[in-house]
């Protein structure tokens, strides 16, 4: 179904206001955030081209369907699926009308994880019936402090559709069902090692829904060959993630469920949205390739023209990308969208076409819809649980829901090793770093300043990192060397950047008002110390001290509000990157940087961080030659509690990137927990490193090498 010309008016103008809009909204932007502004801009678009673009035929189109469903059943966190055991389903209790009944039930689509769900059947049934999954979206439903499941905000949905000849389960979310879980752990919890598990409740949400299948194809009252989906907003995308997994739906209708990535990123719909709505990208889809795997079955898009988190004009982009796909398959007549008025709201102008939508799919009517869609019962009539079980796992699911990677074996051989490392190797550049950008390109280094002050000289260099984000480097030198033996490369966090900034400007003061600026008062340590220790290894004339903030520290700070901070890093990870991700890149550019400069190309080079900035550069490590050193003070132990990294958890672990770190550059750890660093104690040991090549020390307080 193509929009109408008056439709189609209507999209024009209000793509051309968004864009406006944009536009002007990013030149008010500090410099800063106009650059992220710019990088987030520019990866969106080349996610968007991309898309779906190298499909030109059928052919095309059957030959990476497989491997697309594939992937997206990974970036869900599917990939293995988990065992389809004993569902365990049981009805708790009935409800009998005069024209349908409700069976409370609940099953486990995994040991411990419950599923309630509500399961509307017409009554005087005869024959089996074509069968609808409804998914819920965020509508609690909580008196008391007792939860009746979001499936009661949705009952009119069901209840219509038993009272026309369906069978309808609404399932409750693992959000806001009757036993209360978690969708926030990124948007609210600061649970960042979600994305580090390749972790996201959409997948869970997913899992239940094929879950729901297998429980409804055991039912007797069922045709398992007519099943059909719809929810709407949360229960739109679920509706997404079903039908796109798992080809038993016959039929598809979601609602207020999907938009694309410039929605999201650029213009900021992902604010709205908690982690249910978002795969983990690892593969750096748009959305129209998650709708395109319905194709060629009957689809319906349904959405409003003012739903402030689905916009329009990305509901239009989505569907004619989706429509190419219908084409090639000659089914066009097989794809709809209906744009009805209003904002983000369930209405009857978006419920009377779903339930047209599912009569001439699923039954081949196409009957007047006269019957309203109501709510005919009580929270108390849906509820299924009068005890909540002991052991449902539904609370931190997101705990076990993605195995991590086992512990590794200490190899028995150098060979065994390097093998051993050429598997980690290839998973992070799949599965945690595929994010960067494909070639390194041009550094456009260029000097901004050069100053001579009390015997040291400062010198100032802005580099691209990509061709988005310009970042600044800074190297410290005796006045009098020609040229370095040996360059130490400090990896500055936040509060690495405002203390060296602070003692460089007690010599520099002028020439670093920009940095200056944006610097407390407050000082932790004694400037004069740390000015003396800086000279003092800076006395042979063969040493440089290089400083540098990777991006969204110091100079190229964004919006320190922490609510916006955590929006920035969800953009990331929708564009199958993360900010640390990022962040390594960064550190390999500087050490590109350093190699660049005639003053440093010849010199060792030695990396130290502190704290989680120490994780990156280990990370770094791994992709780069020619780093001589590396000191890392209190990294943390485990990546749970570290910087965050697509899917890295499923690959390896902190200890495990410190024996690959070590295996190529002289490794030192300063660390209160010498205990947990037991692997690449044992990986040394075993491979026979000299002593002078890794080391565990205690530390009791900031060391700079």
């Amino acid at each position: 179904m193509k929009p109408s010309p008056c439709l189609s008016l209507v999209i024009l103008f209000a793509l051309i206001g968004l864009a406006t809009g944009a536009e002007q909204q990013r030149a008010l932007l500090p410099p800063a955030d106009q650059m992220l502004a710019e990088s987030f801009r520019a990866e969106t678009a080349e996610l968007a081209d991309r898309c779906l673009a190298d499909i030109k035929s059928l052919d095309d189109w059957n030959n990476r369907r497989g491997h697309y469903r594939d992937q997206l059943f990974d970036m869900l966190g599917l990939a293995p699926l988990p065992a389809r055991g004993d569902l365990k389903a049981n009805v708790t209790s009935r409800v009998e009308r005069d024209d349908f009944v409700v069976e409370n039930l609940h099953f486990q689509s995994s040991p411990g994880l419950y599923v309630t769900a509500n399961l509307y059947l017409p009554k005087n049934i005869t024959k089996p019936a074509p069968t609808i999954l409804y998914l819920s979206g965020h509508g609690p439903v909580i008196s008391n402090g007792v939860s009746y499941g979001n499936k009661v905000s949705y009952q009119h949905h069901g209840a219509w559709f038993a009272r026309n000849g369906y069978i309808c389960l609404v399932l409750d979310t693992l959000q806001l069902g009757e036993i209360l879980g978690l969708h926030h752990g990124t948007y609210r919890e600061g649970m960042w090692w979600w994305n580090s598990r390749g972790y996201t409740p959409a997948g869970v949400e997913a899992w239940n829904c094929i879950r729901a299948l297998d429980y409804l194809s055991t039912r007797p009252e069922v045709d398992a060959n007519r099943f059909g989906a719809t929810g709407r907003s949360g229960g739109g995308a679920y509706s997404w993630w079903i039908a796109a997994l798992d080809d038993r739906i016959k039929v598809a209708a979601p609602v207020a469920g999907i938009t694309d990535l410039e929605n999201h990123v650029v213009d900021g719909t992902v604010e709205g949205h908690c982690d249910c709505m978002f795969t983990v990208n690892t593969y750096r889809w748009d959305y129209a390739q998650v709708a395109a795997l319905v194709a060629p079955r009957p689809l319906l898009i349904v959405n409003t023209d003012s739903d402030s988190i689905f916009p329009l004009d990305g509901v239009v982009r989505l569907h004619t990308k989706v429509r190419d796909i219908y084409d090639l398959h000659r089914a066009s007549d097989k794809l709809g969208l209906v744009i009805g008025p209003g904002p983000h709201k369930d209405t009857q102008d978006l419920q009377v076409p779903v339930f047209r939508w599912f009569n001439k799919h699923l039954k081949g009517e196409d009957p007047v819809i006269e019957m309203a869609a109501v709510k005919l019962l009580t929270p108390q009539d849906l509820k299924v649980f009068n005890t909540l079980p002991s052991d449902s796992l539904n609370t931190n699911i997101h705990d076990v829901f993605v195995p991590a990677a086992s512990a590794p074996a200490v190899p028995a051989s150098s060979d065994e090793w390097q093998r051993q490392q050429s598997v980690w190797m290839a998973g992070l550049k799949e599965k945690s770093f595929a994010g960067w950008p494909k070639e390194k390109g041009s550094l456009q280094l260029d000097e901004q300043s050069s100053v001579t002050r009390d015997g040291l000289m400062l010198w100032t260099m802005d580099f691209d990192s990509d061709p988005h984000t310009r970042l600044r480097l800074y190297l410290l030198t005796s006045a009098r060397a020609k040229r370095t033996a040996h360059t130490s490369l400090q990896i500055l966090d936040d509060t690495d950047w405002k203390e060296t900034m602070t003692i460089l400007a007690s010599v520099f003061g002028k020439e670093l008002s920009t940095e200056t600026a944006h610097q407390t008062t407050e000082k932790s340590r004694s400037e004069a110390t740390d000015l003396a220790s800086f000279k003092q290894r800076l006395a042979d004339n063969q040493t440089a001290l290089a400083f540098f903030a990777p991006r969204g520290i110091g100079l190229n700070e964004w919006n320190n509000n922490p609510r916006k901070q955590v929006q920035i890093r969800r953009r990331f990870m929708l564009l199958g990157q993360t900010l640390d991700s990022m962040r390594v890149w960064d550190i390999r550019r500087a050490c590109d940087a350093l190699r660049l400069l005639p003053f440093t190309a010849e010199s060792r080079l030695e990396i130290s961080a502190r704290k989680s900035m120490s994780v990156n550069v280990a990370f770094a490590s791994l992709f780069e030659t020619g780093i001589d050193s590396l000191t890392l003070t209190a990294p943390p132990s485990s990546l749970k509690s570290g910087p965050d990294y697509l899917n890295v958890l499923r690959v390896l672990d902190m200890p495990t990137v410190a024996a690959m770190a070590a295996a190529r550059s002289r490794l030192i750890i300063l660390t209160d927990e010498v205990e947990r660093w037991a692997y690449p104690t044992e990986v040394a040991r075993r491979l026979s490193w000299s002593s002078e090549k890794f080391k565990v020390q205690s530390h009791g307080s900031r060391s700079y090498p």
